[in-house]
């Protein structure tokens, strides 16, 4: 494995993340078995597998819990191994108050009350609503810790106990196509005609850093948008550039855009 070579052409976080796979492949091969890597954003999981298939040696499997998963861990393993033998290194635990019946917690606060207890963000993974509480997927080497210490989510204790996958409160994904016109490919125009908001006040939401392009916070309202790009605010949904169509008669840029709910 050409570590260097591969590596040519990334730089600063997206190097430094390909370096640590590829150094777990190597443990992978070294050990002839399974490793994982931490949970992984759909851009970082792009990158990961794009770069894994020039390593001839390998196999890749990944785990998110459910299909939809947005947050995934990849397995990576000997390109002998049977893929039937890898156990999904995924525990799923359901948090609910021990006396608040109409409890509700914000995925900010489920998410700072576990990175409060010392649990590094790629151990976590997707953080699923529930009838009185939530659910979340985690690395599986952390679930008893989080068993173990989780007490409070903010001022509400709680309790936690293992979930079966089957049990994940998973909701349809609902997706709406929306046909529109642009001035440019402006990330505030493209998001503001994706999420039925005018152009100044998603300009006001990206300069506060609500916006993600591609799962990457971008500030910038004159940022520049592709084709296939994935536009975020968290509590709202996704919108997914599908087609540039080209200009109309008068001028304007006619999109396709997929708003997925």
């Amino acid at each position: 494995m050409e570590k260097q070579r591969l590596l040519s052409g990334l730089q600063g976080e997206e190097r430094a993340l390909a370096a640590r796979v590829l150094d777990l492949a190597g443990t992978a091969l070294e050990k002839a078995e399974p490793v994982a890597t931490d949970f992984l954003n759909p851009e970082e999981k792009k990158l990961l597998l794009d770069l894994l298939r020039f390593v001839g040696e390998i196999k890749v499997m990944a785990f998110g819990g459910y299909h939809q998963a947005e947050r995934v861990r990849l397995v990576l393993m000997p390109a002998f191994f049977l893929p039937e033998a890898v156990t999904p290194p995924l525990a799923y635990l359901e948090i609910k108050s021990t006396g608040k019946k109409d409890f509700h917690p914000a995925h900010r606060d489920l998410l700072g009350s576990l990175t409060g207890l010392g649990i590094k963000r790629g151990k976590i993974g997707d953080i699923l609503p529930a009838d009185g509480g939530a659910q979340v997927i985690v690395a599986k080497e952390i679930e008893e810790y989080i068993l173990t210490n989780l007490r409070h989510v903010g001022a509400v204790p709680v309790e936690v106990a293992p979930v079966d996958p089957e049990q994940l409160n998973v909701r349809p994904q609902r997706v709406k196509e929306v046909k529109t016109t642009v001035a440019s490919l402006r990330l505030d125009a493209v998001a503001g005609a994706g999420f039925g908001v005018s152009r100044t006040k998603m300009a006001r939401e990206i300069k506060a850093e609500r916006v993600k392009v591609n799962w990457k916070v971008v500030s910038a309202p004159d940022y520049q948008v592709d084709l296939g790009d994935t536009i975020s605010i968290r509590g709202r949904g996704r919108v997914v550039v599908s087609e540039i169509k080209g200009k109309t008669k008068k001028g304007r840029l006619s999109l396709v855009l997929q708003r997925l709910q």
